[in-house]
């Protein structure tokens, strides 16, 4: 049953957020407790977002474990990113760090205390004193359930400042005047089917990322990509999508993660020798290093033979050492894990994991304030009226070439917040929302009656796994140039498919058949974004490693085939043309020095 232009309905607000987790709701509370009248959409109920299955903490250098201060927590950020993070979003983020902590604190979150009734904080990858020197205890935790506890605690705050939301909605797409101008989002009622134009002077995408283009994913059923997908049709491009991170521990043959805090109270990776092959690769930080330094280093290890089990296709995490008693205080929802999807207690025997794709370090390129921006007559960093984005649909691009643990937790506070303060300056309560344009839902409700007229079209879950199964092949933790430009050519394939995608279920009422087919619509974007830009970044840098451009080294896991002369830089990647282009890293931060490139080592 096909839709009609009489059977939209119009809807107003001050500001419509797309997605209830962490960003979302921290921004939405923001303005909520402001008094603008905000509508948040989400897919699933709030506290179902994938910010839920967050684990190991937040960083903040508080230093109530150990010595810490915000400079030691920038200069890792910048280190960590590889040297592609903008040095003043980063200096931005880790200076904020303590008073979103503390913010989040007084709203009731449940952090572990320590004995002086301070926050407790564990030791994370990457995160050092003194500039590399040693680890440092920065990850405020509420156990390794801290996504969780964040998600709940920011829900009962706005449930607290009456935000409005519209919980089972599906945005589609973005809706731009003539001026250039977003004025509002098209979204479908999944429950009963109806079909609204949403209408804002703010439009804020808060989406989440897109891991499910993978086979192997630590990611949500519902991460798909949807604000990327919303941007990029509307012509914004996307910045730096060829940066995925593999996340070391996941479950083997199930992809469930096992927080880095596993690692941060003390658990060991070893090879099939039993061997902590860690320090091997990373004398000083061990099996704290950066996770794509991590992860190479235990496929590595896989490829040279010393895998374990009966394949030698995965590394043991061995946490037996640590003691039942504080893996029960400290790591509960890891024990459950270690039972439902490994059949192991890990109290008594090591688990075993694999790197899986985890998080995406490119998205929506923005400004510090969450504004949208593209590039108009030779400026960058030109922001797109009345649309925001924030969290890892977003690239400020404070996560660079690869993210620290606990800076996502991180990432959403800070950012979630400044986009909402930003909105509230600007804001002026007696100005009118400009006019939607006439054809305003035009765009989704053709794109919606072509999959019900096509009966007889492509099933989406059959698409959706060969991109899948495309991605895993061609982009993996070890890239090679000739197998990337193969997934250029499959990616494009597969986009040619998604045109005839088509629904046998016409139903309105709950038909996930058709959510499914938007879904993919969207997956064909980032996947195509990330395959073209990473075919065409000609180095290794931080999750991006291709085995053509990298240089002997004794640590073979080191990405030593970096190019600053030729690759220091932002790429872009439009949809329309299928094109790339590139900005420049901003290397000078705000208050303090440039932090110049050099060899990474830990």
């Amino acid at each position: 049953m096909s839709y009609t232009k009489d059977q939209v309905t119009n809807r107003k607000f001050d500001v419509v957020i797309v997605g209830a987790g962490g960003s979302g709701m921290r921004a939405s509370l923001q303005l909520a407790k402001a008094g603008l009248n905000v509508a948040v959409l989400s897919k699933v109920f709030p506290t179902r977002s994938h910010t839920v299955a967050a684990q190991g903490g937040v960083s903040a250098s508080l230093g109530n474990m150990s010595e810490d201060n915000w400079e030691w927590h920038f200069y890792d950020t910048i280190k960590g990113s590889d040297w592609l993070g903008d040095q003043d979003a980063i200096e931005f983020m880790c200076q904020e760090a303590p008073k979103v902590v503390y913010e989040l604190e007084h709203f009731g979150m449940p952090f572990d205390r320590n004995a002086d009734g301070t926050i407790y904080q564990r030791p994370f990858g990457g995160h050092t004193a003194n500039h590399g020197e040693k680890p440092v205890q920065r990850a405020c935790a509420a156990a390794d359930r801290t996504g969780h506890a964040m998600l709940h605690t920011l829900y009962q705050q706005n449930v607290k400042a009456r935000t409005t939301f519209f919980v089972e909605w599906m945005a589609l797409d973005l809706v731009v005047d003539r001026e250039g101008h977003v004025v509002g989002v098209t979204a479908i009622e999944m429950e009963t089917g109806d079909f609204f134009t949403l209408q804002a002077k703010n439009v804020l995408l808060a989406t989440g990322g897109a891991g499910r283009i993978f086979q192997a994913s630590t990611n949500a059923f519902i991460n798909t990509g949807d604000g990327l997908g919303m941007a990029a049709r509307a012509g914004i491009p996307l910045q730096d999508m060829e940066f995925w991170q593999f996340h070391p521990t996941g479950v083997a043959g199930a992809g469930v993660l096992l927080t880095e805090g596993c690692r941060g109270e003390g658990a060991i990776l070893r090879n099939s020798d039993g061997e902590r092959f860690m320090e091997r690769y990373a004398p000083t930080l061990k099996d704290l290093a950066p996770r794509d330094f991590v992860s190479r280093s235990m496929d590595q290890e896989i490829k040279e033979g010393r895998g374990c089990g009966p394949n030698k296709d995965y590394i043991l995490l061995d946490m037996t050492h640590l003691g039942a008693d504080t893996i029960r205080k400290r790591l509960p929802s890891v024990e459950e894990i270690g039972h439902n999807f490994a059949n192991v207690d890990i109290t008594k025997e090591p688990i075993p994991v694999v790197p899986t794709i985890h998080y995406q370090m490119g998205g929506i390129p923005t400004t510090i304030n969450g504004q949208v921006c593209v590039p108009m007559n030779g400026d960058y960093n030109t922001p797109i009226s009345g649309l925001y984005a924030v969290g890892e649909c977003s690239c400020v691009s404070v996560h660079g070439a690869n993210r620290l643990g606990t800076n996502s937790l991180l990432d959403l506070l800070v950012f979630g917040k400044a986009a909402g303060n930003h909105i509230i300056s600007n804001f002026k309560a007696n100005e009118s929302h400009r006019a939607l344009p006439a054809d305003a839902a035009d765009y989704s409700l053709e794109r919606i009656n072509r999959l019900e007229a096509n009966a007889s079209g492509e099933y989406a879950q059959s698409i959706a796994n060969d991109i899948r199964s495309a991605m895993q092949q061609h982009a993996g933790v070890f890239r090679k140039q000739s197998i990337m430009d193969e997934g250029v050519d499959k990616i494009a394939a597969l986009r040619e498919r998604v045109k005839d995608l088509g629904l046998k279920d016409h139903s309105r009422v709950f038909n996930m058949a058709r959510q499914e087919a938007l879904e993919v619509e969207n997956l064909i974007e980032v996947a195509q974004a990330t395959m073209v830009s990473a075919a065409a970044r000609k180095e290794c840098r931080g999750a991006h490693t291709v085995v053509d451009y990298e240089h002997p080294a004794d640590y073979a896991p080191a990405p030593l085939g970096r190019d600053d002369q030729n690759w220091l830089k932002h790429t872009l990647w439009f949809s329309e043309s299928n094109s790339l282009d590139y900005k420049p890293v901003r290397m000078k931060p705000l208050t303090v020095d440039t932090v110049p490139p050099k060899v990474r080592t830990f």
